[in-house]
C-alpha cells in the first residue's frame, strides 16, 4: 500500500459540497445544512494505523452525529461525493461505516463467534482506566499509542476535574472534545475487522472480513449535530523531542493550569495545556 505508518494524516482535497477545510487540511468543517459533508484520508491508511479525529464543534438542531469508517474507492475515481455516507457511499460497495451514536457503540459479538475475538479478559484488559500504565490500546496483535486517544478539556480553572473524567471515558462519545478513531486489524486470508475506537476504548469489530486487496481510506462524514472535526495525529515508533518535553513536563505538575507558573515559553505552555 502507499501509505506508510505514521504519516502525517490529512483530509483528501475531494469531499462534500458543504465541506470547508482549514488551509492545513487538518480540520473539516460543515458550512451549510446538515449533509455533503463527507470526507475522506488524503491517502490509505496501513494496517493498525489510525485514523483519529476530535469533535471541535457542535451544532444544535440536527438528528445524528459523526460517522466514521472506510472506504476501498480512491476519492479521485469519483463523479460526485455522496450526500451521505450511510447509506449513499455504503450502497455504492466496498465501503464500511459506522454511525457514531450517544450511548450504543459498543459491539456485541454473538454466543460462539469467539474463535480470534477478544475475549472478557481481552476487553478488561483494554478499558481506559489503565490509559496511564499501558502505553498502547491492543487489539489483537496491533498496538496503537494511547497517548493521544482520549482529549483534553481546554484549559481553564477546573481542567484538573474534567481531565479526570475523560480519562475514565465519562465523555459522551458524541460530545466536543470526544476523540474517535478507525483502524483495520488483518485477520488473515487478504481480509481485515475494522475497528472503531472511542476515547480510547476500543468498541469492537464493526465490520468484519473487509477485503485488503485494495486500498482503504478513511471515511469521516460531518453530519447533522457533528459540526467540525480536527484531524489528531498519533506517533509511532520512536516519539519526537517535542513529545517527549511535553509528557517529561506534565508529569511533573499537579494539572495544566500549574503550567503557568512555570518559566517557559508562552507557545511551549500554550501546547502542554492543549496537547
Amino acid at each position: 500500500m502507499a501509505a506508510v505508518l505514521g504519516q502525517f494524516m490529512e483530509f483528501h482535497s475531494v469531499h462534500g459540497t458543504n465541506v470547508r477545510l482549514d488551509p492545513s487540511r487538518t480540520q473539516a468543517t460543515r458550512v451549510e445544512s446538515f449533509a455533503n459533508g463527507v470526507c475522506f484520508s488524503r491517502g490509505p491508511l496501513s494496517p493498525g494505523e489510525i485514523f483519529l479525529v476530535e469533535i471541535e464543534e457542535k451544532e444544535l438542531g440536527w438528528c445524528g452525529h459523526l460517522r466514521i469508517g472506510l472506504t476501498a474507492h480512491d476519492p479521485r475515481t469519483l463523479e460526485t461525493v455522496p450526500e451521505y455516507s450511510l447509506p449513499d457511499l455504503v450502497d455504492m460497495g466496498d465501503s464500511w461505516v459506522f454511525a457514531i451514536t450517544r450511548n450504543h457503540n459498543k459491539v456485541i459479538e454473538e454466543e460462539g463467534e469467539g474463535g480470534e475475538q477478544p475475549n472478557v479478559g481481552d476487553e478488561a484488559e483494554n478499558k481506559p482506566k489503565t490509559f496511564f500504565t499501558d502505553t498502547h490500546l491492543y487489539i489483537e496483535n496491533i498496538g496503537i499509542p494511547r497517548d493521544k486517544l482520549v482529549g483534553r478539556s481546554r484549559p481553564g480553572r477546573f481542567s484538573h476535574i474534567l481531565d479526570d473524567l475523560y480519562k475514565t471515558n465519562a465523555l459522551p462519545p458524541t460530545a466536543r472534545r470526544s476523540r474517535i478513531g478507525v483502524v483495520y486489524v488483518p485477520k488473515g486470508q487478504g481480509c481485515a475487522d475494522m475497528h472503531i475506537i472511542v476515547n480510547g476504548e476500543d468498541m469492537g469489530a464493526s465490520a468484519k472480513s473487509i477485503p485488503t486487496n485494495k486500498p482503504l481510506y478513511a471515511v469521516v462524514d460531518v453530519f447533522a449535530a457533528t459540526k467540525c472535526v480536527r484531524i489528531v495525529q498519533v506517533e509511532y515508533g520512536f516519539a519526537s523531542l517535542q513529545t517527549l518535553c511535553r509528557k517529561t513536563i506534565q508529569k511533573h505538575i499537579i494539572h495544566r493550569m500549574a503550567l503557568d507558573w512555570l518559566e517557559l515559553p508562552e507557545l511551549l505552555k500554550h501546547y502542554c495545556k492543549y496537547e
